[in-house]
């Protein structure tokens, strides 16, 4: 696991670099922020339900095979 003292140095690392390298101002860093935050929650929940979908015996990510 990562340590917070690790995640805290990387999110002033990104934010540093989205200030430099754009026009946006400090107050509008929310808006790239807040959807890669989501987009990275919804990668998550999405290999999470892959993976216990993969687990079910007789089943190919979720579409059920018949035996006839």
């Amino acid at each position: 696991m990562v340590a917070n003292n690790d995640i805290e140095r990387r999110l002033w690392a990104a934010a540093d670099q989205l200030w430099a390298n754009s026009s946006l101002k400090p107050s509008e860093f929310s808006t790239p922020v807040l959807g890669l935050i989501f987009l990275r929650y919804a990668d998550h929940k999405f290999t999470t339900a892959e993976a216990a979908l993969e687990s079910v015996p007789g089943t190919h990510l979720g579409v059920v095979r018949s035996c006839a």
